[in-house]
């Protein structure tokens, strides 16, 4: 299996960015897009376990839209093969001392690439 393949590693660094854009601004319809539309689909969040894309969906739809703003560092992204990978990242939120991490795991699918799991935490 090749690691981090030139154009794969592209093609998720892409991803992730526009999924980072999309949550920062909640753009609910790309983030939507952007999770693979299936109940083996799972998002673990700092408050909620959802189990299945139409959980995600629903928790997309009703989060607030205010203070989503954050700042990544130390971001991972790295592929094997052409069609799977994972994303990790530290964020920070401003006027909060809390480090955030984000995980993902993505897939390529016929319509893309797409998070097929997901885990947010918070450390103090």
């Amino acid at each position: 299996m090749e690691v981090n393949l030139p154009d794969a590693l592209a093609e998720v660094t892409g991803a992730f960015e526009r999924y980072e854009s999309a949550l920062t601004t909640n753009d609910v319809a790309v983030l939507d897009e952007l999770f693979w539309n299936s109940p083996h689909t799972l998002r673990y969040g700092a408050t909620e376990n959802l189990y299945g894309y139409d959980a995600i969906r629903a928790f997309r739809a009703a989060r607030p839209s205010a203070g989503l703003a954050r700042t990544l560092g130390k971001t991972v992204i790295t592929t094997y093969g052409r069609d799977f990978a994972t994303a990790n990242t530290e964020f920070h939120r401003a006027g909060s001392e809390r480090v955030g991490r984000q995980s993902q795991t993505w897939m390529r699918t016929p319509e893309g690439w797409r998070v097929v799991a997901a885990h947010v935490s918070l450390m103090a």
